[in-house]
């Protein structure tokens, strides 16, 4: 009995060591399962890595983008915004926005106006330019006003003339004065003739005083004003109606102004017109528009814009430039939406802005095309695509529409969308890319880049002293080819790969950046070329895809050199199997780093960069 009992305690202890340990489990379980959901509202989703550049890379660690090679940092997720993004949207975050300079403006209403400027010249009023004739014949025996530009005023005597007409009118005017009495008519008709001739009164009643003939007589200035041409000689015959002097009176003057066909809407007979002269610093003058030409020059494209303006002291002459501004607006266009010219990205074909999505967290802007109507200047009429009070990028657009690009978003160069090539950072292989695809055929797909258009002064000048340092190091590579050192080249083109990638590409915008980034890409792949072969031939050929790819690059966005040293651009054309290959130089004489000792004054300088 006593044997059965301890067997029942041993049991129940048994179950009461069960109970408490399922118990205890249990706990355990709340308690981890409590954890997991404190860490699960903690950390929602797995930590991501991004670019502040290109939002669209999301990476599982920390790393370089790989686009174009900068640092990632932590992606701060807009899951719990609670905002719906539109697949059309382009995100951009706080980063970028700072890093691009991305400036927004608001799309307002204003009236149409403009200033519109105008170049013009002097000219002498053609109502007051005269020609000074002889209404007599005869031989000029004297001249009073012997050069262009002097001055005359009407009465002034000009030339003497010898002439016999004028002999012969006077002898009938003697012979009229006798018999005056009896044929009054006569006299009065031999008088006339002499009037006709423009014989002052004066100068008829000296010759009927005098009762002697003269045979030289004076011609006085018909007008008033400044030679502008003198047509006779001393001793010259002339007609009766014969051109002796151009005469032009620029008491008033005229200013023809040119206005260029996009302006010709803006300007009105009446506007005032405020001008200044180049020669006469300091002082402004205005006049109203009397006259705008009907045509416009199918040479010039421009039509004629005329300005009267009294000249009081004959300050303003003849062919002088001057500079005028109006305050134009536009008649019937009232309350226009305009922007700023600085949102616009155009394209020939279309105008393109990126407006922004009225997110309360998120940061983000769609793309829109949109009808431009009148320039006005610094801004555009709106005549379709945008509202007021709508919001668009105006700096950094360019920026937005590479992101655009990037992730296949609908772009300015490519309206209908889809995955375009994002290039490389330098020495870096891309995902995707065939590292077996051929050197020279990668340059070749990379040469359209030559057909952007970008204006080298509006680079950073600190991006060109970096391309600088860059060209320095391709010089020194140069030399040691020249001296035939295979070792050498291949140290001086790891410098290289090292100046390529301390280049900032973010002091680059729009198109100067994609240049940049494909034409690094291929320099990377030659510059590896060099690096991993020590056979100078084979290092000469990639040094001639090199050069031809650096001297591109240059010749688009600009370059500054240590000490601003001119960089010299050189062609072979028995280079490279008599294909021809260009290097560049500190150097105007020729040193050719293809065919070495053989032919090293081989080539000649295509350009000069400075």
């Amino acid at each position: 009995m006593k044997k059965y009992k301890n067997y029942l305690i041993g049991a129940g202890i048994l179950i009461l060591g069960i109970l408490i340990g399922n118990l205890g489990s249990n706990d355990s379980n709340k308690a981890s399962q409590s954890n997991e959901e404190h860490d699960f509202v903690q950390d929602p989703v797995t930590k991501l890595w991004t670019c502040s550049m290109h939002p669209q890379i999301k990476m599982q660690k920390p790393g370089e983008c790989p686009i174009c090679g900068m640092t990632l940092i932590p992606l701060e997720t807009a899951v719990d915004t609670g905002e719906s993004i539109a697949s059309n949207e382009i995100v951009l975050s706080e980063e970028a926005i700072q890093l691009a300079n991305i400036q927004t403006t608001t799309v307002v209403r204003s009236n149409a106006k403009k200033e519109v400027r105008l170049l013009g010249t002097i000219k002498p009023d053609e109502r007051r330019q005269y020609s000074q004739v002889s209404h007599i014949p005869g031989r000029i025996e004297r001249l009073y006003v012997n050069f262009t530009g002097e001055k005359v005023r009407k009465g002034q005597k000009i030339v003497r003339l010898y002439s016999p007409e004028l002999i012969s009118a006077q002898k009938e005017l003697f012979e009229a004065i006798k018999s005056k009495d009896i044929y009054p008519e006569l006299y009065k008709a031999s008088k006339n003739k002499l009037k006709l001739w423009k014989l002052s009164d004066a100068q008829i009643d000296a010759i009927v005083a005098k009762g002697v003939v003269q045979e030289e007589i004076d011609i006085l200035s018909d007008y008033s004003g400044y030679v502008m041409k003198r047509n006779v000689e001393l001793g010259d015959h002339v007609m009766e109606g014969m051109k002796l002097f151009e005469i032009a009176n620029i008491d008033a003057v005229w200013v023809m102004f040119e206005a260029y066909e996009g302006d010709i809407p803006w300007i009105n007979n009446g506007d005032m017109v405020n001008f200044t002269v180049q020669a006469i610093p300091g002082k402004k003058f205005k006049g109203k528009i009397t006259y705008l030409d009907p045509f416009v020059s199918q040479s010039t494209r421009v039509a004629k814009v005329r300005v009267e303006v009294r000249n009081p002291g004959h300050k303003l002459l003849p062919e002088m430039f001057a500079t005028g501004i109006i305050m134009a607006s536009l008649k019937n266009v009232k309350d226009a939406l305009i922007i700023p010219k600085a949102s616009v990205l155009w394209t020939g074909k279309r105008a393109v802005v990126y407006v922004k999505v009225p997110h309360d967290k998120t940061i983000s802007f769609v793309y829109r095309e949109i009808i431009l109507g009148a320039d006005l200047g610094d801004f555009y009429i709106i005549e379709n695509g945008l509202q007021e009070g709508e919001i668009v990028a105006t700096n950094g657009v360019f920026r937005i529409d590479a992101s655009a690009q990037l992730i296949g978003q609908k772009s300015m160069m490519n309206p209908e969308g889809g995955k375009v090539s994002t290039g490389g950072h330098a020495g870096m292989d891309m995902g995707g890319d065939n590292e077996k695809e051929d050197t020279k055929k990668d340059n070749e797909k990379e040469d359209h880049s030559s057909m952007v258009m970008i204006d080298k002064s509006k680079i950073d000048s600190n991006f060109k002293k970096q391309l600088g340092i860059v060209v320095d190091a391709y010089i020194n590579l140069k030399n040691s080819l020249i001296k035939e050192d295979a070792t050498a080249a291949k140290n001086h083109a790891g410098k290289i790969k090292l100046a390529i990638n301390k280049v900032d590409m973010n002091l680059l915008l729009g198109d100067a950046h994609n240049v940049w980034m494909k034409g690094a890409k291929s320099l990377g792949k030659n510059l590896d070329a060099i690096a991993g072969n020590v056979n100078i031939e084979e290092q000469r050929k990639a040094f001639g895809l090199l050069g031809k790819k650096l001297s591109d690059i240059v010749d688009m966005l600009g370059v500054i050199t240590p000490d601003n040293k001119t960089v010299y651009l050189e062609f072979c054309p028995m280079a490279d199997d008599n294909n021809g290959s260009f290097w560049m130089s500190y150097e105007k004489e020729i040193t050719n780093p293809f065919l070495g000792g053989n032919m090293l004054r081989c080539g000649e300088v295509k350009k000069e960069y400075q």
